[in-house]
């Protein structure tokens, strides 16, 4: 079979999804560290009025704090997550799949080192939150990724973008 008419394929785009990722890691974990340092013992700080504030939580559960008492099954979720979405990852040669894959295995390792490295102990740790949408819910960095990489994702399934970069 002659592959001289065949149309050019794209660069595989792993580096990029693992670059995002460890970009993602880092800022999470440097928020984290300044959540913990500077709002410990002290009055929530008003970012946006008190539509956005700094707060302190240390979250054992899912999101809005569901599941409390089954830190260990979340942590075995979140390594799960970050397995599927490095396998899934390999064959990835569009942009925005590799960026959005990126959002979320950058936030899936996060959330998993949390669990597994923070108190009260391997794999029961809590998530550190500090970002409070008006009372709503209290939130990081990585939860703000993990929604981002989730709707840029269901975009891109809607669109009809394939993981491959090209179309048939």
């Amino acid at each position: 079979m002659s592959t001289e008419n065949a149309p050019e394929m794209p660069p595989r785009r792993l580096l990029w999804t693992l670059l995002v990722a460890a970009v993602l890691l880092a800022a999470d974990q440097l928020t984290k560290w300044w959540a913990v340092d500077a709002l410990t013992g002290h009055a929530p700080i008003p970012v946006i009025g008190d539509f956005i504030r700094f707060r302190l939580l240390y979250n054992p559960g899912a999101a809005f704090s569901l599941g409390a008492n089954s830190t260990w099954i979340f942590a075995i979720l979140a390594a799960a997550a970050v397995v599927a979405l490095l396998w899934i990852s390999r064959k990835v040669r569009s942009a925005g799949w590799a960026i959005s894959l990126g959002l979320l295995l950058g936030g899936a390792t996060t959330h998993l080192g949390d669990r597994l490295f923070r108190e009260p102990g391997f794999a029961r740790g809590h998530v550190v939150d500090f970002i409070d949408y008006n009372g709503w819910f209290v939130g990081n960095v990585a939860d703000i990724a993990l929604f981002f990489g989730a709707v840029s994702l269901f975009v891109l399934s809607f669109r009809g973008v394939p993981i491959e970069g090209v179309k048939e």
